[in-house]
């Protein structure tokens, strides 16, 4: 596993707590226009083209449509660049990041006999990075509502004692125990009473349950960084067969593979009157692998010799995932006419219980039209109910934290369309090409997550016995990123330019 390395971890435990919520259901479920250089030339609007590698992970039946055996190996150059507005502040940031983002090979079978009604088999193999999750994001504005405020609300309620060093008991020994026996909630609420973000209304009573911010209400300088690595991919073996000259069935089984690092970290200073507390600082880190397998069926068919109709069905993919998270916080307090410094770091990974993620299915339906050898359009329209992503204990289908989440899913999010065009023109062995992409928000409310919209341009050579491609992709989208889930609920306005600069490089045999 890469972590993202912030602070030495000191302790090992199993939490009984969650960290899961309708974001990382999305994050699984969505992709991006990344794959070969012609299929992200295309914008991925391949559905009834075929003879591509990553056409194929769009409809299996695309395999038989390779003339040849082949290999096929991808490149990429992944670019996001955010634009975030907090409390009229602006700043930007820019990542990138290189990697192998495919590699296929396919061999062709075709039948001897001329007369027979199936004309050949292929069977294929393809890795594709679906999603590339490099990302940084940097939040900073003047805003009126403190840090504090997310400790506070989830101390309400807490017996003082559990938030309480006894004697002999360290700082990660009780997070520990809190964390395998009353979650990640007492955890926050623990780390916020030892940094004196708040005291209890009566310090003398072991059972106390309210508790007062040290923080004063006025306005606040706030900082919040975000940075984000790993990938979602997909591993196919795909199986086609094409009967007679107009059609052509596919099927793919597939399995995933998500790999995810998130590390958060927010500074808070204020000097409002009154304030015990003026300064903060509040870091979070999350690590995540999983597993998954899915299924794809489809058909191509030939209407005339130059159209053809393709559709296809992907199944929900079911996701084996584990979950590590670890925190600190900081505080800068004045007590007595002096200043002090603290510092929380409990040192403890925080192991989540295996869970199942189900992805949504999708249905893909495709056209394209061919103009002989000059060149082709094509479209593609998919669809995803998205209101479907299901989260599970294997042992557990009745858990009462995933049936609310599952039940928030469902009351947020929508079933949502997407629409890819492409078209391309040859000249002798040289071709050109471009696309547009659309995808329709998730949400409900489109302001929290907006629709996707964005073009793609490319070219290729085809030297013979092997071939050269080219292509750039770009996509924006807008969002309001909320800091945090409660307490310092505000929103940032994030503008998201997503850029792929991809080359392949392939050779027939």
């Amino acid at each position: 596993m890469k972590r993202i390395p912030l602070f030495i971890i000191l302790v090992f435990i199993a939490a009984n707590s969650q960290a899961q919520n309708t974001t990382d259901g999305l994050r699984y479920s969505t992709s991006e226009n990344i794959g070969t250089a012609r299929f992200t030339a295309l914008s991925g609007a391949m559905g009834a083209l075929g003879g591509d590698f990553s056409a194929v992970s769009v409809n299996p039946a695309g395999g038989a449509v390779f003339l040849k055996s082949g290999l096929l190996l991808s490149a990429s150059l992944h670019d996001v660049e955010n634009k975030a507005n907090y409390f009229n502040h602006t700043e930007k940031s820019i990542s990138d990041d290189v990697a192998l983002n495919q590699l296929g090979a396919v061999f062709v079978m075709n039948n001897s006999n001329v007369d027979a009604s199936f004309k050949k088999f292929t069977i294929g193999v393809n890795f594709d990075t679906t999603k590339n999750f490099n990302n940084e994001m940097y939040i900073a504005g003047r805003g009126n509502t403190s840090i504090g405020n997310f400790f506070l609300e989830q101390a309400q309620g807490i017996p003082l004692n559990l938030l309480q060093l006894q004697s002999g008991e360290s700082i990660s020994s009780l997070y520990q125990y809190l964390g395998e026996s009353e979650g990640d909630v007492a955890q926050n609420a623990f780390l916020g009473y030892q940094a004196y973000l708040f005291d209890p209304v009566d310090p003398n009573d072991p059972s106390n349950t309210s508790y007062n911010s040290n923080i004063a209400n006025g306005s606040f300088n706030q900082e919040y960084s975000y940075l984000s690595q790993g990938y979602n991919s997909k591993f196919s073996i795909n199986l086609a067969t094409q009967v007679t000259d107009n059609y052509f069935f596919g099927i793919n089984i597939n399995t995933h593979s998500i790999s995810f690092d998130q590390s958060s970290f927010l500074l808070e200073t204020n000097s409002n009157p009154g304030s015990k507390v003026n300064r903060i600082g509040f870091e979070n880190n999350l690590s995540v692998n999983g597993a998954g397998i899915s299924a794809q069926i489809g058909v191509i068919a030939k209407i005339a010799s130059d159209f053809r109709l393709g559709l296809s069905l992907d199944s929900p993919t079911w996701y084996q995932i584990s979950e590590e998270t670890t925190q600190s916080l900081g505080s800068r307090r004045v007590f007595e006419g002096q200043t002090i410094n603290e510092f929380i770091n409990p040192g403890v990974i925080n192991i989540y219980d295996d869970y199942t993620l189900r992805t949504p299915a999708k249905v893909t339906a495709s056209t394209a039209y061919i103009f002989g050898q000059d060149g082709l359009i094509s479209f593609d329209y998919s669809y995803k109910d998205y209101s479907s992503v299901d989260f599970s204990y294997t042992n557990d289908a009745n858990d009462p934290f995933f049936n609310g989440l599952n039940n928030t899913i469902e009351n947020t999010l929508k079933g949502a369309s997407s629409l890819k065009a492409g078209a391309e023109y040859r000249l002798n062995q040289l071709s050109f090409r471009g696309g547009f992409h659309y995808e329709e928000s998730p949400y409900k409310d489109t302001t929290v997550v907006g629709d996707l919209i964005g073009f793609s341009l490319g070219a290729g050579y085809n030297f013979g016995h092997y071939n050269f491609d080219l292509a750039y992709s770009r996509s924006e989208q807008e969002r309001n990123q909320q800091l945090y889930s409660v307490g310092l609920t505000d929103t940032a306005k994030i503008n998201s330019v997503y850029s792929n600069f991809v080359l392949s490089l392939g050779f027939n045999f």
